[in-house]
C-alpha cells in the first residue's frame, strides 16, 4: 500500500512537469545500418522509435529495427570429406530502450544515447513481409536472443514539428563475450 501511494504521489508530481515541457512526444522511422563484426557483414533494415520527454533535455526512447537477410557463403565439410558451400540467410531484430540526452537547443543540436535491450539473430527463408517480422517478434524468446548495450551520439534538426535525425554508435551484444558492432540510423521524426 505504501508503494502504491508513493508511485501515485510521484506521478502527481511528474506529470505536470512533463506536460509543461511542450513537444513532449516524438515518433519516427529510420533506415538502419548494422555491421556485424563476427562475420564482417553489412545489414540494412528499417525501424521505428518513440520518445517521451522526462526533463527539458532528457527523453526516454524505445526503438525496434528489423535488418533484412544478408546471405553469405558458408563452408561445411561432411563426414565423407565433401566440402559444401551454402548460403546462410541471417536476419537481425534489434530492440533498445534508454535515455537520449540533448546537448543543445535550437533547430540543430547534438545528442547522446545510452540504451540497453536485445539483438535476435535468426536464419530464416521467410520474405521481408509484415507477417514474417511480426512472427519473429512474437517468438522472441524461442531462439537466439542476446543482451545488447548501445552507446551512441548524433545530430538532429527540425523545422517546426518535423525533423531529421542521424546517429551512430557501438551496438554491443553479449554472446560468449562482448561483440562490438557499428550501427547507424537515419530518418525523419515528428514531435508533438
Amino acid at each position: 500500500m505504501k508503494r502504491m501511494l508513493l508511485m501515485l504521489w510521484l506521478g502527481v508530481l511528474i506529470v505536470p512537469v512533463v506536460r509543461a515541457q511542450g513537444d513532449h512526444t516524438e515518433v519516427g522511422v529510420f533506415a538502419d545500418y548494422f555491421r556485424m563484426s563476427q562475420t564482417s557483414n553489412n545489414y540494412l533494415g528499417i525501424g521505428a522509435r518513440g520518445g517521451w520527454r522526462l526533463f527539458p533535455h532528457v527523453k526516454l526512447e524505445a526503438e525496434m529495427a528489423y535488418d533484412f537477410d544478408q546471405g553469405f557463403g558458408e563452408q561445411t565439410t561432411s563426414a565423407g570429406g565433401t566440402v559444401v558451400f551454402q548460403n546462410a540467410n541471417i536476419h537481425v531484430l534489434h530492440g533498445l530502450f534508454g535515455p537520449k540526452i540533448d546537448l543543445g537547443h535550437g533547430m540543430f543540436h547534438p545528442f547522446v544515447v545510452v540504451k540497453g535491450g536485445f539483438d535476435k539473430f535468426f536464419v530464416n527463408s521467410c520474405p521481408a513481409t509484415f507477417s514474417c517480422v511480426s512472427s519473429q517478434i512474437a517468438n522472441l524468446r524461442a531462439s537466439n536472443v542476446n543482451g545488447a548495450f548501445y552507446p551512441g551520439a548524433g545530430v538532429e534538426g527540425h523545422l517546426g514539428p518535423v525533423g531529421l535525425r542521424l546517429e551512430a554508435g557501438d551496438e554491443m551484444y553479449f554472446a560468449s563475450g562482448t561483440h562490438h558492432n557499428l550501427r547507424m540510423a537515419f530518418g525523419p521524426y515528428i514531435r508533438f
